[in-house]
C-alpha cells in the first residue's frame, strides 16, 4: 500500500492544481483534449516499462533498461538526466509551494522569506530521510491520502456548479486563424500537460472552488495543495537519492563513495548531493522548471522505448510478468508521439539539456570502471543471450 501511495504522490503534484489555467490560456475547451492525448501518450510510455520492468530485478529503471539494451555508456547518460528529472521535480515542487503561499500573502514574496522557508524545507527532508524509510512512508501516505480526498471532493461537489454558459468558447482562437497557429497552441499546451502525468500560473481550482460552494471551499482545497505538494516534493527527497545511490551501487556508473549509506540504511551522500543540486535549482521558475523536467522525461522515454522494441525483436532478457501486447504496435506510437515534444522546447531548456548531457559526458572518462561488476554483467548477458 505504501507503494501504492508512492506512485501517487509521484504523478500527482503541483501540475495537476497549478497548471490548468496556463494550458486553458492556449486551448480553451479544447485543453481536455489536448490532456486525454497526453495521458493516452503516458500510458502507452507507462506500458513500456511494465514491460521493461518484468525484464529485469536491478534498480534504476530507464538508465538500467538502456545500459542492458545499449552499453554502458548511454546507460550512464540516462542515468544522470534521471536524477537530473528527479532533482528538477524536487525544486519544482518547492517553488509551487511557495507559489501557492505567495497568494495568501505577499511576505512569501520577499526574498529572504522566499528563500529561506525553501531552503528550511529541503533541510528537513534531508533530515528525515537521513532516517531511514520508517518515516518516508508514514508522511508520503499522510500526504497521498490528503490529495486525494482533496480531488474527490472538488469533483463530486463541483458537478453540481456545471453550467452550460461555461463551455463557451469551446474551440481555441487559434483554431480560426489556420492549421499552424493552432498546433503551435497545441503543442505548447500538450507540452506543460505532459507534466501532468510525468511525476506529470494562478491557482484557478481554488478560486473556482470558492466561487462555487464558498471561502470555506478555497481554503479546503488551498490545504489540500499545500498537503499535495509537500508530499511530491517528499517522494522527490527520497527518491532521486535512492536512483543516485543505485548509479553508484548497481553498476558503478559512479564513485562508490556516493552511494554509501548509514547506520538506518540510507544513502547519506546521495541524499545530500540532491539537496545541493535542488537548493540551485529552486532559483529557476516553476514554468522553466516544468520544461527541464519535460526534457529530462523525454530523454529517458525514448531510449527506454528503444529497448522495449530491440528485446522483443532479440529475445534478449524474456520477460517474466507482464509482456506488452500488439508487437510494436504501442512503442512505435509511444516513440513517434514522444518525439513530437521535441518541436515544443525553448532553446534555453534545449541548452540545459545539452550542458547536462556534456558534462555528464567529461565526467564519464574520469569514473573508474569496476572490472569484477564489468565481468559479472557481462556473465549476466551471455546467459541471457543463451536463454
Amino acid at each position: 500500500m505504501s507503494i501504492y501511495f508512492l506512485g501517487i504522490n509521484g504523478v500527482i503534484g503541483s501540475g495537476a492544481f497549478l497548471l490548468p489555467q496556463t494550458i486553458y490560456k492556449d486551448m480553451n475547451l479544447m485543453s481536455v483534449f489536448v490532456t486525454i492525448c497526453a495521458a493516452l501518450t503516458v500510458s502507452m510510455v507507462a506500458l513500456c516499462y511494465a514491460d521493461l520492468s518484468s525484464r529485469f530485478t536491478g534498480s534504476g529503471a530507464a538508465w538500467l533498461y538502456s545500459y542492458h539494451a545499449f552499453g554502458r555508456f548511454t546507460g550512464y547518460e540516462l542515468g544522470i538526466y534521471t536524477c537530473f528529472l528527479g532533482c528538477c521535480t524536487y525544486a519544482a515542487e518547492i517553488v509551487a509551494l511557495l507559489t501557492i503561499l505567495k497568494t495568501l500573502s505577499p511576505v512569501f514574496s520577499n526574498h529572504a522569506v522566499y528563500y529561506g522557508i525553501a531552503i528550511g524545507i529541503i533541510v528537513l527532508f534531508t533530515i528525515i530521510n537521513l532516517f531511514g524509510r520508517t518515516i518516508v512512508k508514514l508522511v508520503d501516505n499522510l500526504s497521498s491520502a490528503a490529495k486525494m480526498i482533496t480531488i474527490l471532493i472538488f469533483i463530486i461537489i463541483g458537478a453540481f456548479f456545471i453550467h452550460k454558459m461555461n463551455f463557451t468558447p469551446v474551440i481555441p482562437k487559434a483554431a480560426t486563424l489556420g492549421v499552424g497557429p493552432y498546433f503551435k497552441h497545441f503543442g505548447a499546451a500538450f507540452s506543460v500537460v505532459f507534466y501532468m502525468f510525468t511525476g506529470f500560473s494562478f491557482i484557478p481550482i481554488a478560486v473556482a472552488f470558492q466561487k462555487a460552494v464558498g471561502d470555506w471551499g478555497y481554503v479546503l482545497v488551498i490545504a489540500g495543495m499545500l498537503i499535495s505538494v509537500i508530499g511530491v516534493a517528499f517522494a522527490g527527497s527520497f527518491n532521486t537519492p535512492s536512483l543516485i545511490a543505485s548509479l553508484a551501487n548497481e553498476h558503478a556508473m559512479l564513485p562508490k563513495w556516493i552511494g554509501k549509506k548509514n547506520k538506518h540504511d540510507a544513502a547519506w551522500v546521495a541524499i545530500l548531493l540532491s539537496a545541493i543540486i535542488t537548493m540551485i535549482l529552486i532559483t529557476q521558475s516553476y514554468l522553466f522548471l516544468v520544461s527541464c523536467i519535460v526534457l529530462a522525461s523525454f530523454i529517458q522515454y525514448v531510449p527506454s522505448i528503444l529497448a522495449v522494441i530491440k528485446f522483443k525483436h532479440t529475445n534478449e532478457f524474456p520477460n517474466n510478468g507482464f509482456k506488452l501486447p500488439f508487437s510494436y504496435v504501442i512503442p512505435a506510437f509511444a516513440l513517434i508521439i514522444s518525439c513530437y515534444m521535441v518541436t515544443n522546447f525553448t532553446w534555453k531548456t534545449i541548452l540545459v539539456g545539452v550542458v547536462v548531457g556534456v558534462l555528464a559526458a567529461v565526467a564519464y572518462f574520469f569514473i573508474e570502471k569496476d572490472e569484477k561488476v564489468e565481468e559479472k554483467h557481462q556473465k549476466y548477458l551471455s546467459k541471457m543471450r543463451n536463454k
